[in-house]
């Protein structure tokens, strides 16, 4: 175990920001779906905003999944403060990140029915209607959040982090505010229902990435970029970044993808279904935020002692890491499992629904723990020692040989339970912590990814 506070205090100044920004947007989202929920009795509003949600889910979790590729390289570079390479590492990540992004909305744009269709069942008409008001609107903020994304993670990764607080601040302000007064007709402005949501969606991203634009190239001085820079390719910075960055990019995007299947899934199971899992995973999301902050200041930490040499440190980091996130597994596991009456409560489910979703919070506290372990390793020590590849791989055969067969099986063949079906959904987060505990106990997950000469 590192006792060095010094270890402590960094992890936890990398971190608390991006906790604070996935809380603030989590926040943002239970306000959303709070207020759509209570647009009707029947659920209709909170169903269809939750369902195209899974397409948002899936799009934002690949563009923070690409920046996070291009964190990996640019923590390393930052160890070894060689600034000349971080320029063109930035460059790539803003164009993957912005190419993604147009491609997914230029999709949605033209054949919103054919996507919806994909996360709804063409039986639910009037959640199907209401969804073709959200979604298409909604994909527009697919771009800002593109270049929001970018930019934070460039920053992360040379150990700036306060203009993730300034940027949530903004943004949760500008956004709740704006779909009250969107969503039931505030102001002398007419009640635009879930059309109004996904408007003040796409205002609150527009606003979010001009303030990071603002700190990146006027006020921080850690990492010297002109906006001329970001348009500055090299050829050896794509190659580096298709080689270990990109493959952290693709096991969050397709990881999404399996997410967002999986939605399909459950979008076929009727409308308990969905609204009881979009309040379920809300908590769970809730409880996982935390989790995932720390990993990523993790990542950054092991990240710079590898660009650095120093893989003695990289080892004792490790340990320490897993320690630290078993404990907060435990912690986390029993807040969720007590909090999940007084959570439900805030939505107007009736009670079947509300039943079925208590059972699903169970589950996901029960699974938890090994969440909480995993996620350390993955994404916080492997990613930060340039180990991508591995994740990848692990998450890739978790879910598509092992999470939706189940999950299709339990689904549409042995029929079972909704709470059991949901179950196989989170099947693989009962053994991965196995996997990733298995791979830290060697040395082939420390690869350094820099080059050793400057430009």
């Amino acid at each position: 175990m590192i006792r060095d506070r010094a270890f402590y205090r960094n992890i936890l100044r990398l971190s608390l920001p991006a906790a604070f920004q996935a809380l603030m947007s989590l926040v943002v989202v239970m306000a959303d779906n709070v207020m759509v929920a209570s647009l009707d009795p029947l659920g209709l509003s909170l169903a269809a905003v939750s369902q195209s949600n899974a397409v948002t889910n899936f799009v934002n979790a690949s563009l923070t999944g690409l920046a996070g590729g291009g964190v990996v390289l640019v923590a390393q570079y930052w160890g070894k403060r060689d600034m000349e390479r971080i320029k063109p590492v930035c460059a790539t990540i803003v164009t993957a990140c912005l190419g993604l992004a147009l491609v997914v909305s230029l999709l949605v744009l033209m054949f919103p029915s054919y996507v919806l269709r994909l996360v709804i069942s063409g039986k639910e008409r009037e959640i199907t209607a209401l969804a073709l008001q959200y979604l298409p609107v909604l994909c527009l903020s697919y771009l800002p959040f593109a270049l929001t994304a970018a930019m934070i993670g460039m920053l992360r990764g040379v150990e700036v982090v306060r203009v993730t607080l300034y940027a949530t601040a903004v943004s949760l302000v500008t956004n709740i505010t704006l779909n009250y007064i969107l969503i039931f007709g505030k102001l002398g402005l007419p009640a635009l229902g879930v059309r109004g949501a996904a408007i003040a969606t796409v205002l609150a991203r527009l606003i979010e990435a001009a303030v990071v634009a603002n700190y990146l190239f006027r006020r921080q001085k850690a990492l010297p970029l002109r906006p001329r820079d970001l348009t500055r390719h090299r050829r050896w910075a794509w190659q580096d970044y298709a080689r270990y960055g990109l493959p952290v990019g693709l096991t969050d995007a397709q990881w999404a993808l399996v997410g967002m299947l999986k939605m399909v899934i459950i979008g076929q199971m009727g409308r308990m279904m969905i609204n009881a899992v979009a309040v379920t995973d809300m908590l769970f999301n809730l409880g996982t935020l935390f989790t995932f902050a720390l990993a990523g200041g993790a990542a950054v930490v092991v990240g710079k002692a590898v660009g650095a040499g120093d893989y003695a440190l990289v080892r004792a980091y490790s340990r320490t890491i897993q320690v630290m996130f078993f404990l907060i597994g435990l912690v986390m596991s029993l807040v969720v499992f007590l909090l999940r009456w007084p959570f439900i409560g805030l939505y107007s489910l009736d009670g079947q629904t509300a039943a079925l979703a208590a059972t699903m919070v169970a589950i996901c506290a029960l699974t938890l723990i090994g969440t909480t372990y995993h996620a350390s390793c993955f994404v916080g020590i492997n990613r930060g020692a340039g180990d991508s590849r591995f994740v990848m791989l692990v998450d890739m055969i978790c879910g598509w040989l092992v999470v939706l067969p189940l999950a299709a099986l339990s689904a549409f063949v042995l029929h079972l339970p909704l709470h059991w079906i949901y179950f196989m959904t989170r099947i693989d987060q009962t053994f991965k912590w196995l996997i990733a505990w298995l791979r830290l106990r060697g040395n082939k997950w420390i690869h350094n990814v820099t080059r050793e000469a400057a430009p």
